[in-house]
């Protein structure tokens, strides 16, 4: 005998559903935006506000380039050419206001706060920087059509209404692309800016030089570019067609043009991203010794057993004439006040076989090669400060006597030692901010990598302040940095394959205070913000989001 419910019962059943269903949008009409970096602060207000067609873009003249900037995201996907009025206006319904009036100057430039009522959304902020990230924060409220290439037809322009108070944990945000062992086109430097932007990380550190190929044009010594920029063919035992980086006479690679880094470096400045050339010394150096031998050390010996140089002849003055003469115009391309003079890893083996270098070592009362790297790196610096600018070196530099103005780039460790000495630092351990890692363990699942594994949770989990570094030291840690080393990374596909959403996990640790980073959060904000991405159209990896 079947059962048949009562009417009672039924009815019963129908109300408690129903019940259930007015919770649930209840729930979902309280929901804050899953934005990312979360915010230090942000708590749901009664109501949502409406974009339309009529909105309008209030600045004072401190925000009219976010106001641009936001005016220009925005027609893209809502076909919306909405006005900027910078003139005092009484807000209408609908309109988005941006403004600096009356704040303290002397506060964060990069904090901000972002209300937005039923009337209209209004960012306020000290600064450009602040007003940036306020704009981005408020793309990421409206859902992710706001991200798409063309005007997105019946589309709803509705957000939650919020209030949002927010600034950043660390000055320091940073991302580092290899563009020596594969090129990458202008455009697509640009596309990284981009990128870098809306996860609100401010520094682009631009590895352009290395054993592979020397990137940036130096007008006093073309032959840099003219023999360092380019191979014969793409190394790395990867398929030639995985890169079109291809000279019409069939040679490999590329560089930038001083024109193009003026446009690339004035472009960063419209995402309030500050770019670090490196320039790498004394090691690190085949490509740039390949087109100017003479500032490498003699070699001896039959020539079969002779290897390609890799170190710059630190006994030689000529040398250091070269090599000031390259920072000279690196100083007049990047404003910035940061210059990365890489070494690390380097090998000493011509060092002890050079006479140059031996009489060095005499001449200076040095101990022995690694004095001798410590004073390689000690000149260069101090002729960096001459021109007002800060040295910025790999780990190892830190093994020496250098002042305390260079800043140390920890990626093998150290860094509490060194922000106890005086030092800044930038924190990026292989062990949390090597993009280039597999990312699977399933090496067969994944395209080629460097051999170890770093998967998402791992780099969501790391704490850049080190274990036992109190008190005013603490303030040396500038902030967190991701590399993205490119061997066997030949295309900006697959570098985003590799950065994203490892690159979304740096980016909150790096934005966002410990109290307020929690993986299963993360990992259902991240599910939204993958959308967003996929708008974009990021080739990201998809994510095992465990722990959910």
């Amino acid at each position: 005998m079947k059962f048949r419910p009562s009417l009672r019962v039924i009815g019963g059943i129908g109300a408690v559903l129903l019940a259930l269903s007015v919770a649930r949008l209840a729930s979902l009409s309280n929901q804050v935006p899953a934005l990312l970096p979360v915010p230090n602060s942000i708590a749901r207000q009664p109501g949502t506000f409406v974009l339309r067609p009529k909105s309008r873009i209030l600045a004072d003249n401190q925000s009219l380039a976010t106001a641009q900037y936001l005016a220009e995201r925005l027609r893209r996907s809502t076909g919306f050419d909405l006005p900027i009025r910078t003139e005092t206006v009484i807000p209408a319904e609908g309109d988005i206001v941006l403004e600096t009036k009356g704040l303290d100057r002397g506060a964060s430039g990069e904090a901000y706060t972002l209300t937005v009522s039923p009337q209209s959304v209004v960012v306020r902020a000290s600064q450009f920087p602040g007003l940036f990230y306020g704009a981005q924060s408020l793309l990421q409220t409206f859902s992710p059509a706001v991200f798409a290439a063309d005007p997105v037809k019946k589309a709803s322009w509705s957000i939650p209404c919020v209030k949002i108070e927010d600034a950043p944990r660390f000055p320091w945000r940073g991302f580092m692309l290899d563009v020596s062992r594969h090129f990458f086109a202008k455009e697509e430097i640009k596309r990284v800016l981009d990128l870098m932007a809306l996860h609100k990380l401010n520094t682009f550190h631009w590895h352009l030089t290395d054993d592979q190929g020397w990137r940036i044009e130096i007008e006093k010594y073309p032959k840099l570019v003219e023999v360092g920029a380019w191979r014969k063919s793409i190394g790395f035992a990867l398929d030639p067609n995985t890169s079109k980086a291809y000279a019409p006479d069939g040679r490999y690679g590329g560089y930038y043009s001083q024109a193009d880094v003026r446009d690339i470096v004035a472009y960063a400045q419209t995402r309030n991203i500050t770019i670090v050339p490196e320039i790498e010394m004394p090691g690190h150096a085949s490509a740039a010794l390949l087109a100017f031998p003479e500032f490498a050390c003699p070699q001896t010996g039959p020539p079969e057993s002779r290897r390609a140089p890799d170190v710059y002849c630190a006994g030689n003055e000529e040398t250091f004439a070269f090599l000031e003469a390259v920072l000279t115009e690196i100083c007049e391309l990047f404003p910035g006040k940061y210059i990365h003079i890489g070494g690390d890893e380097v090998s000493k083996r011509s060092w002890r076989q050079c006479p140059r270098c031996q009489a060095r070592i005499t001449r200076e009362g040095l101990k022995d090669e690694t004095g001798l790297q410590n004073y390689f790196e000690r000149r260069i610096a101090q002729f960096l400060q001459s021109k007002d600018r800060r040295p910025i070196g790999w780990s190892e530099i830190g093994e020496g006597n250098l002042p305390s103005d260079v800043v140390i780039m920890d990626w093998l460790g150290g860094a509490a030692n060194a922000a106890r000495q005086g030092h800044d630092v930038v924190r990026c351990p292989n062990t949390y901010c090597y993009f280039d890692y597999y990312q699977s363990q399933v090496r067969s699942a994944e395209p080629p990598a460097s051999g170890a594994y770093l998967p998402l949770e791992q780099v969501y989990s790391f704490e850049p302040l080190p274990a036992g570094l109190n008190g005013p030291a603490q303030a040396h840690i500038l902030g967190p940095q991701a590399n993205l080393w490119t061997e066997y990374i030949p295309s900006m596909k697959q570098a985003e394959y590799m950065s994203f959403p490892r690159l979304c996990a740096l980016a909150e640790v790096a934005w966002s205070s410990p109290e307020r980073r929690h993986w299963r959060d993360f990992s259902q904000r991240l599910e939204a913000h993958l959308k967003r991405l996929s708008q974009l159209g990021v080739n990201y990896r998809k994510p095992e989001l465990q722990g959910r």
